[in-house]
């Protein structure tokens, strides 16, 4: 039977009167797939048989079957073919929504979730502290200061643009007017000062504490692995290796890769599970390096072209304190998305000959760069190696967010729209907002809220290190001019 046209609009603020941002499609018409019904325990006569798989409570043993009622064997063979869970029970009235992911998508959908009026958990697997790729490295007793994931951000949204005035007027951001350009050849090429580049004034990551800060409706629990989506009794069971971690009425996918993709892949959501399995993600080695004196370079950032152990290099020190700060002074490094496929490894367990390889080879690229002889740089008292296995998008859907309004799970990330910061908390905002108009709606017409579920993917374009809206990646020849390397 044909499906009627129905479109739907995500806002990305609480506001009713806010142009649409995207009209949003319901799911395509599917071909026969297996349901899983998963109701409350008061819905009348449909909970009395003890065998009923929505009476069944959640495994604490992850070895168990599962509790949604279908065997292992259906799941684990691929995730495209795992049966659907659909709820059916009434939405509560009070609802909880479980975010698992702590970065900017997370944190911004729990923020909005909040201005709505909807209470929500993060689950986060930082031990250092949250923001994912807003990750700022401190070292002591040195004070060694590295943004060791993004290195500046650009605005070009009014809604993100609220958030930064926000970070300014707090002293948490500024505009990062030190010269940056791109590297070629030895030859340093500025780029232009339009748009604005901002960074954060103590690194990166007091800007994920300072969203926290502004809830009061928000648990964030860390660090957590959450390992298990199980549905029971109309709500979702999260849990960490057999561990309980709450139930929730709604659940946000808000990390990618690998542990993405192996928690969806037997969570009865493989309509999410399959946009999940299209996103291709490339891999960087980020080398963080501190120096006794300055190095004699008259740039503070540049995106490095032609070298594949080299894709951008930077003074953190200066970019944070100015050229004149005393005392040592740390670069970051990031490779070209070629080299670390080439020598992608476990990032959990990097093999000390692969570390001392890599690292070999990105300081070479350094020296390469700058259009110096070999081993004529000198080399830093510190240095620490990491590699971001699963560290930007090659391809996205360009969408704000996917849902399920069947499973009443969402995703959200930067890598629905791109690869920046911007695009996160766009994304973040997105699904907040979309999940709020969903379940203020009872649930009644859940296919009026699918979206994102078979959206195609194309390829991005931009730098190895993520994309920053308004600044493309085009060199300026008519300022280009040899490096001229200070003494």
């Amino acid at each position: 039977m044909a499906m009627a046209s129905i479109t739907r609009s995500i806002t990305l603020t609480p506001s009713a009167n806010i142009f649409p941002f995207l009209p949003i499609f319901p799911a395509k018409p599917k071909s026969r797939q297996t349901h899983i019904r998963c109701s409350s325990a008061d819905e009348s006569g449909r909970n009395n048989n003890k065998n009923n798989m929505s009476e069944r409570k959640p495994s604490r043993n992850p070895r168990r079957k599962p509790s949604h009622g279908f065997s292992r064997r259906s799941v684990i063979k691929k995730s495209f073919s795992q049966e659907q869970v659909e709820f059916t029970s009434p939405i509560s009235r009070d609802p909880v929504v479980g975010i698992i992911g702590g970065g900017m998508s997370g944190l911004v959908c729990a923020l909005y979730l909040e201005k709505r009026g909807i209470k929500s958990t993060v689950f986060d697997t930082g031990s250092h502290g949250l923001g994912g790729r807003m990750g700022t490295r401190t070292i002591d007793p040195q004070s060694l200061i590295f943004d060791h994931a993004a290195q500046f951000f650009t605005v070009t949204d009014p809604e993100f643009a609220k958030m930064v005035d926000i970070w300014t007027k707090k002293d948490l951001v500024r505009e990062w007017n030190g010269p940056i350009g791109e590297l070629d050849g030895g030859c340093f090429n500025p780029l232009p000062s339009s748009p604005s580049r901002y960074i954060g004034v103590n690194g990166m990551r007091p800007l994920s504490e300072s969203i926290l800060s502004e809830t009061s409706m928000v648990n964030v629990v860390r660090p957590c692995w959450i390992s298990k989506l199980e549905p029971y009794n109309g709500t979702w069971y999260l849990s960490e290796n057999g561990k309980p971690c709450g139930q929730f009425d709604a659940i946000v996918i808000a990390h990618n890769g690998k542990c993405a993709n192996r928690l969806l892949s037997s969570s009865g959501l493989p309509l999410i599970a399959r946009q999940m399995k299209r996103l291709d993600l490339n891999s960087i080695w980020a080398l963080m390096a501190a120096y006794e004196d300055p190095l004699p370079i008259p740039f503070e950032g540049a995106f490095v072209k032609g070298i594949d152990s080299l894709s951008w290099m930077a003074n953190n020190t200066a970019k944070l304190f100015g050229l004149q700060s005393g005392g040592p002074h740390c670069w970051t490094y990031f490779s070209s998305a070629a080299f670390g496929k080439q020598n992608k490894v476990p990032q959990e367990s990097i093999p000390t000959t692969t570390a001392e390889k890599v690292k070999e080879a990105m300081f070479q690229g350094v020296e390469i760069a700058l259009g110096l002889d070999k081993n004529s740089l000198k080399r830093p008292f510190y240095t620490r190696l990491q590699l971001w296995g699963a560290a930007l998008p090659t391809n996205s859907p360009g969408i704000p967010c996917i849902f399920d309004p069947h499973g009443r799970a969402g995703i959200c990330g930067d890598w629905l729209l791109g690869s920046s910061l911007e695009s996160a908390a766009l994304s973040g905002m997105g699904l907040a907002n979309h999940i709020a108009d969903y379940l203020q709606s009872d649930g009644t017409c859940p296919d009026d809220f699918a979206v994102g579920l078979h959206n195609e993917f194309q390829q991005l374009n931009g730098y190895d290190i993520g994309q920053f809206p308004g600044l493309e990646p085009k060199i300026q020849v008519n300022e280009a001019r040899d490096l001229q390397l200070t003494t």
